[in-house]
C-alpha cells in the first residue's frame, strides 16, 4: 500500500518514544518502527491495513512496522480533547536480535510476529496497561524501560487480542512517500455526511474513475462504496450511543440516501438495526 512515509523523532536520543496524543489523526502513514496506541478520551474511526473499525474508550492497538495506518478522531464543539491517548515507538533492532532468540522470549517474539497484521486488545487488557504507559512518558532511563517491559508483558498474556488486517494483507511501501491515498481518506472524512460520486472522488485522486476503483480496492481491501458504508456507519454508531437524535436524523447526518438505506447498511455491518444497537446503551 501507497502511504507517506513519517520519521519518527527521539528528541533524548533513546530507542523508545512514549508521549502523549493532541489530535495526531487523519494522516495516512506509515513508519519502520513498532506503534502501540492506547486511546482514553476519543471516538472515532482508525484504518490500519486494510482494517477499518470504530474505536472507543481505551482502544488499544499494537502493530508492526511499515503497516499504513490513520486515526480519524470525531470532534465535540470542533476539537478533540487533550493527551487523549498515550502513543509507543520503538525499533524491533533495539532489543537486539540475540535478546530475542532467547527461550524466555518466546511469546515475546509471537507477539511480534502477530503485530504484522495489528493486534487489537480487550478494554481490560488496555486498562491493565494505562499507568504503566503514563509512566513512561514521565521516566528515563531503566525505569522507562522497565514499564516497557511491563506492558509487554500485559500483552503477551492477553487471551483476547485479535488480528486487524486480513490474513492475506501484505505490506508493501514507497520510501518515497505518496499522499494521494491520504487525500482520497481526508477528503471521505470531511464530505462523507453528502453524496460522494465515483467521478468526484476520482478527481480528488487525479484518476480516471475505472482506475481509482481498481487502485482504491487493492489499496484498501475494499471497494470505494463499501469504504464510505463502512465510515458513515461509524460514526452512526458513535452518534447512536452518544447523542439523543432521533434515528432519521443520524441517518440524514451520515450522509446516507434514506432511512431505508441507512437500516440496510448498518444491519449488514453491525449485525442489528440502528435501533436495536441503540438500546443496549440505553439499557
Amino acid at each position: 500500500m501507497l502511504a507517506e512515509l513519517e520519521k519518527i523523532p527521539y528528541d533524548n536520543g533513546g530507542g523508545f518514544r512514549a508521549i502523549y496524543m493532541n489530535d495526531h489523526g487523519g494522516f495516512w502513514h506509515f513508519h519502520p518502527e513498532f506503534e502501540l496506541i492506547l486511546n482514553t478520551k476519543s471516538y472515532g474511526t482508525r484504518i490500519i491495513g486494510d482494517n477499518v473499525e470504530l474505536f472507543d474508550l481505551y482502544d488499544m492497538t499494537f502493530i508492526a512496522g511499515n503497516i499504513p495506518h490513520c486515526w480519524n478522531h470525531y470532534k465535540v464543539e470542533g476539537k478533540v480533547p487533550g493527551n487523549h491517548g498515550i502513543m509507543v515507538h520503538f525499533k524491533i533492532e533495539s532489543f537486539g536480535e540475540a535478546f530475542l532468540r532467547q527461550h524466555e522470549m518466546h511469546g515475546l517474539r509471537e507477539l511480534f510476529n502477530e503485530a504484522e497484521r495489528g493486534i487489537a486488545f480487550s478494554v481490560q487488557d488496555a486498562r491493565k496497561t494505562e499507568q504503566h504507559l503514563v509512566n513512561m512518558v514521565n521516566q528515563n532511563g531503566i525505569d522507562k524501560m522497565i514499564e516497557l517491559f511491563t506492558v509487554l508483558q500485559i500483552m503477551c498474556e492477553a487471551e483476547k487480542r485479535r488480528p486487524l488486517c486480513s490474513e492475506n494483507y501484505k505490506i508493501s511501501f514507497d520510501e518515497r512517500g505518496n499522499i494521494r491515498m491520504t487525500d482520497v481518506y481526508n477528503f471521505i472524512r470531511e464530505n462523507f455526511n453528502r453524496s460522494i460520486s465515483l467521478e468526484e472522488i476520482s478527481k480528488v485522486a487525479g484518476m480516471s474513475p475505472f482506475a481509482f476503483s481498481r487502485y482504491f480496492k487493492k489499496n484498501s481491501g475494499a471497494g470505494f462504496v463499501d469504504y464510505l458504508n463502512q465510515v458513515r456507519t461509524n460514526k452512526a454508531c458513535y452518534l447512536l450511543r452518544e447523542t439523543e437524535f432521533q434515528v432519521h436524523e443520524i441517518a440524514v447526518n451520515c450522509g446516507f440516501a434514506s432511512i431505508s438505506n441507512f437500516n440496510k447498511q448498518f444491519k449488514k455491518s453491525v449485525g442489528i438495526s440502528p435501533r436495536d444497537y441503540r438500546e443496549q446503551y440505553n439499557s
